[in-house]
């Protein structure tokens, strides 16, 4: 999944355990511009520093998948957790929507000697 959102918050990396660690930032997604949302995700593990370039303020294009636990607790409650996991992020606007480069070039740059494969 991915969406264009702000970046709203950002925190500190977590070592939850020694083979653990995550990070989470929080992001105003504007779907209906009238009723944003803010929207929590979570990186693990390497990813965590993906987000050490961007600042708060940032567009940025977050692709993520969604997550989902079942939990039973001490007195046989069960409970279910939903976590966005982020695991690709990048400033929007950058390479996707940037025209290529216009290479230049005319009939003259061509000679009779150039091997084409056509």
């Amino acid at each position: 999944m991915n969406i264009e959102a702000k970046l709203i918050e950002k925190y500190d990396t977590q070592k939850i355990s020694d083979s653990f660690q995550k990070r989470e930032f929080v992001v105003e997604y504007a779907e209906n511009p009238q009723y944003p949302e803010f929207v929590k995700f979570e990186l693990i593990q390497t990813n965590c520093d993906q987000l050490d370039g961007y600042n708060l303020g940032d567009q940025l294009a977050i692709s993520f998948n969604l997550k989902g636990r079942k939990w039973t607790d001490k007195a046989g409650e069960v409970k279910y957790f939903n976590s966005l996991q982020a695991w690709r992020i990048e400033s929007k606007g950058t390479a996707s929507t940037a025209p290529p480069p216009k290479e230049e070039w005319s009939q003259d740059s061509f000679s009779a000697d150039d091997d084409l494969p056509f």
